[in-house]
């Protein structure tokens, strides 16, 4: 259940926000009073997204950035700073799929492709963000990985590679700033009808679908939800943790 205003006066940074699950996260975040600073590579979409945080009565830095650029994310987040005062939750959420391939079959160039933005892109974010909420001295890093990050996926080498990494950079970030009031977690997505699962199945959902015990695929909403807590005093003894909210996928 929503708390309305539990994140007034507090600064969300989002990135992968231009659709889908950041835009989602965004839109949440902003409903319970929360600034919000928001990126993406696409910034017409990202325009999109800061239009619907303004619906959602929140105030909206929307900044166009690629996580993989260490430049671009340093000069964002100082930016997000100067703007709002603070930087209090971070979601890293940018992401990008593979092409399905068995593992002898991927290109070294795809293989660098899916590491730079997904693994080696929530790395910059989070060395950026940590930095300055250890001179704030509080906050809250959630980082999005995948049921991927806790099984295997055939054809998947390079995507379930990066999410893997993903959950041990966050066990390891945890408990290097434990003691500094800063948690680190892990959202860990199912099957979600977001444009990516458009892609990846082709236009074929129905495939995913199916690989849902429950029946049906998420809702970026419901990841929103997940990460929400997670950021919120409600998960205050909760860090190092990856949450899985993926219906069952991954049983």
């Amino acid at each position: 259940m929503s708390r309305p205003n539990r994140f007034e006066g507090k600064t969300a940074f989002i990135t992968g926000a231009a659709n889908g699950i950041g835009r989602a996260t965004a839109i949440a975040f902003a409903a319970e009073g929360a600034r919000v600073a928001i990126l993406d590579r696409d910034a017409q979409a990202l325009s999109e997204t800061a239009e619907m945080v303004k619906s959602a009565v929140g105030e909206v830095l929307a900044i166009p950035c690629d996580v993989s650029q260490p430049v671009a994310v340093e000069a964002a987040v100082a930016k997000t700073v100067a703007t709002f005062g603070s930087l209090d939750y971070a979601f890293n959420n940018a992401g990008i799929e593979n092409k399905a391939a068995p593992l002898h079959e991927i290109e070294l160039e795809e293989w660098d492709r899916i590491l730079n933005v997904n693994l080696r892109g929530t790395f910059i974010c989070m060395k950026y963000e940590l930095a300055h909420m250890v001179k704030q001295g509080r906050g809250v890093v959630v980082n999005t990985s995948s049921g991927a990050g806790i099984r295997g996926v055939e054809g998947g080498a390079s995507y379930t590679a990066s999410k893997h990494a993903i959950g041990g950079m966050t066990k390891s970030a945890a408990l290097d700033y434990a003691k500094q009031n800063i948690r680190v977690n892990a959202v860990l997505p199912g099957n979600i009808a977001t444009a990516m699962m458009d892609r990846f199945t082709a236009g074929d959902v129905q495939k995913a679908i199916n690989l849902e015990p429950v029946g049906r695929l998420g809702q970026p909403e419901e990841i929103a939800e997940a990460v929400l807590w997670m950021c919120s005093d409600l998960g205050g003894f909760v860090t190092g943790s990856e949450i899985v909210v993926d219906g069952g996928w991954s049983l």
